[in-house]
């Protein structure tokens, strides 16, 4: 995904997450890729940039992106992987005991099926339903499990705030996407494209051909498969097809004037007449001030004789 600079990335697993590392060239050493948040994701679904292959150059776009061109990669890297990642039908299973105690919905692992019996690559070729998607759909929230921003922990407040704040998160709708083994078969279409096109790697040697998928949403994300053997692979521009022209987002709207009430209220600026009287009065005042404190020290002086 480097247009400047021919790169490669390689993905490891450490402690159940994901770690990405980039090489820009044979014998330049690996550089670890930061981890993503969910505000770069949902920037990211926003703008369309080419990569520069500067891995801390600004990303300069509207709206802004929190980072850098790293972190923009590594964005885009889990937007193409949750959405590119396949695997043939039943190669990966859920767990008996999760089988049994959580909804589909809320799945996020499992094991590789040991009595996977493998598909004919000719029927891999010919239908999408022998597919599924074996990585986490990412919620327009740009996280793969719904978080709720308006509830707090219940050991920081009182009964009463606690009753409003399960009232506001029962309001809130949770975001649900497709679960985990998901048939490639339910991918939504590309206007009147499907998402997916398959088709067999060889038709003049067919017995010796390999089943590939590409996909269309994601163009140069590929999956090939034989047997009990699959990979995926992505070559591309880290873009994300869409039918329509990219038209960066219309600005937000100008925030209202603050509601002016009797405390900020602005008043008209006094006339001459009017500061003048003020200066009289205030000049009388304190004169009327001056007379009773001499009057008090004359009558303490008076009562001291």
């Amino acid at each position: 995904m480097c247009t400047s600079v021919q790169c490669f990335i390689l993905k490891t697993f450490i402690i159940s997450k994901e770690v990405w590392t980039i090489l820009f060239a044979a014998g330049m050493p690996w550089t670890k890729l930061p981890a993503v948040t969910p505000a770069q994701i949902v920037v990211a679904r926003k703008i369309k940039k080419s990569f520069t292959g500067n891995l801390s150059a600004q990303v300069n776009s509207y709206p802004l992106f929190p980072g850098n061109e790293g972190n923009y990669l590594r964005a885009q890297i889990a937007r193409i992987t949750a959405a590119t990642q396949i695997s043939p039908l039943g190669f990966y299973h859920f767990e008996e005991e999760e089988e049994e105690q959580e909804e589909p919905i809320g799945r996020d692992t499992f094991v590789e099926n040991i009595e996977f019996e493998p598909i004919p690559v000719k029927e891999l070729a010919d239908s999408m339903a022998n597919w599924a998607h074996h990585v986490q759909h990412i919620l327009p929230q740009g996280r793969c499990t719904w978080y709720n921003p308006a509830q707090k922990d219940e050991e920081e407040l009182d009964e009463e705030e606690l009753e409003d704040e399960i009232e506001h998160s029962e309001a809130s709708i949770p975001e649900a996407g497709p679960p985990l083994l998901t048939p490639l078969s339910e991918d939504a279409e590309i206007g009147n494209m499907p998402a997916w096109s398959t088709h067999l790697s060889s038709n003049y040697f067919p017995q010796f051909a390999i089943a590939l998928v590409k996909s269309n949403l994601w163009p140069g994300a590929y999956t090939v498969a034989t047997g009990r053997k699959f990979e995926n692979i992505y070559y591309g521009f880290g873009h994300k097809y869409s039918p329509e022209n990219y038209s960066p987002p219309a600005a937000a709207a100008l925030q209202g004037e603050y509601a002016a009430d009797a405390e900020i209220a602005e008043v008209d600026d006094p006339t001459v007449e009017e500061e003048l009287a003020l200066k009289a009065a205030q000049q009388e005042a304190e004169e009327h001030a001056e007379e009773e404190e001499a009057e008090e020290e004359d009558e303490g002086e008076e009562g001291e004789d």
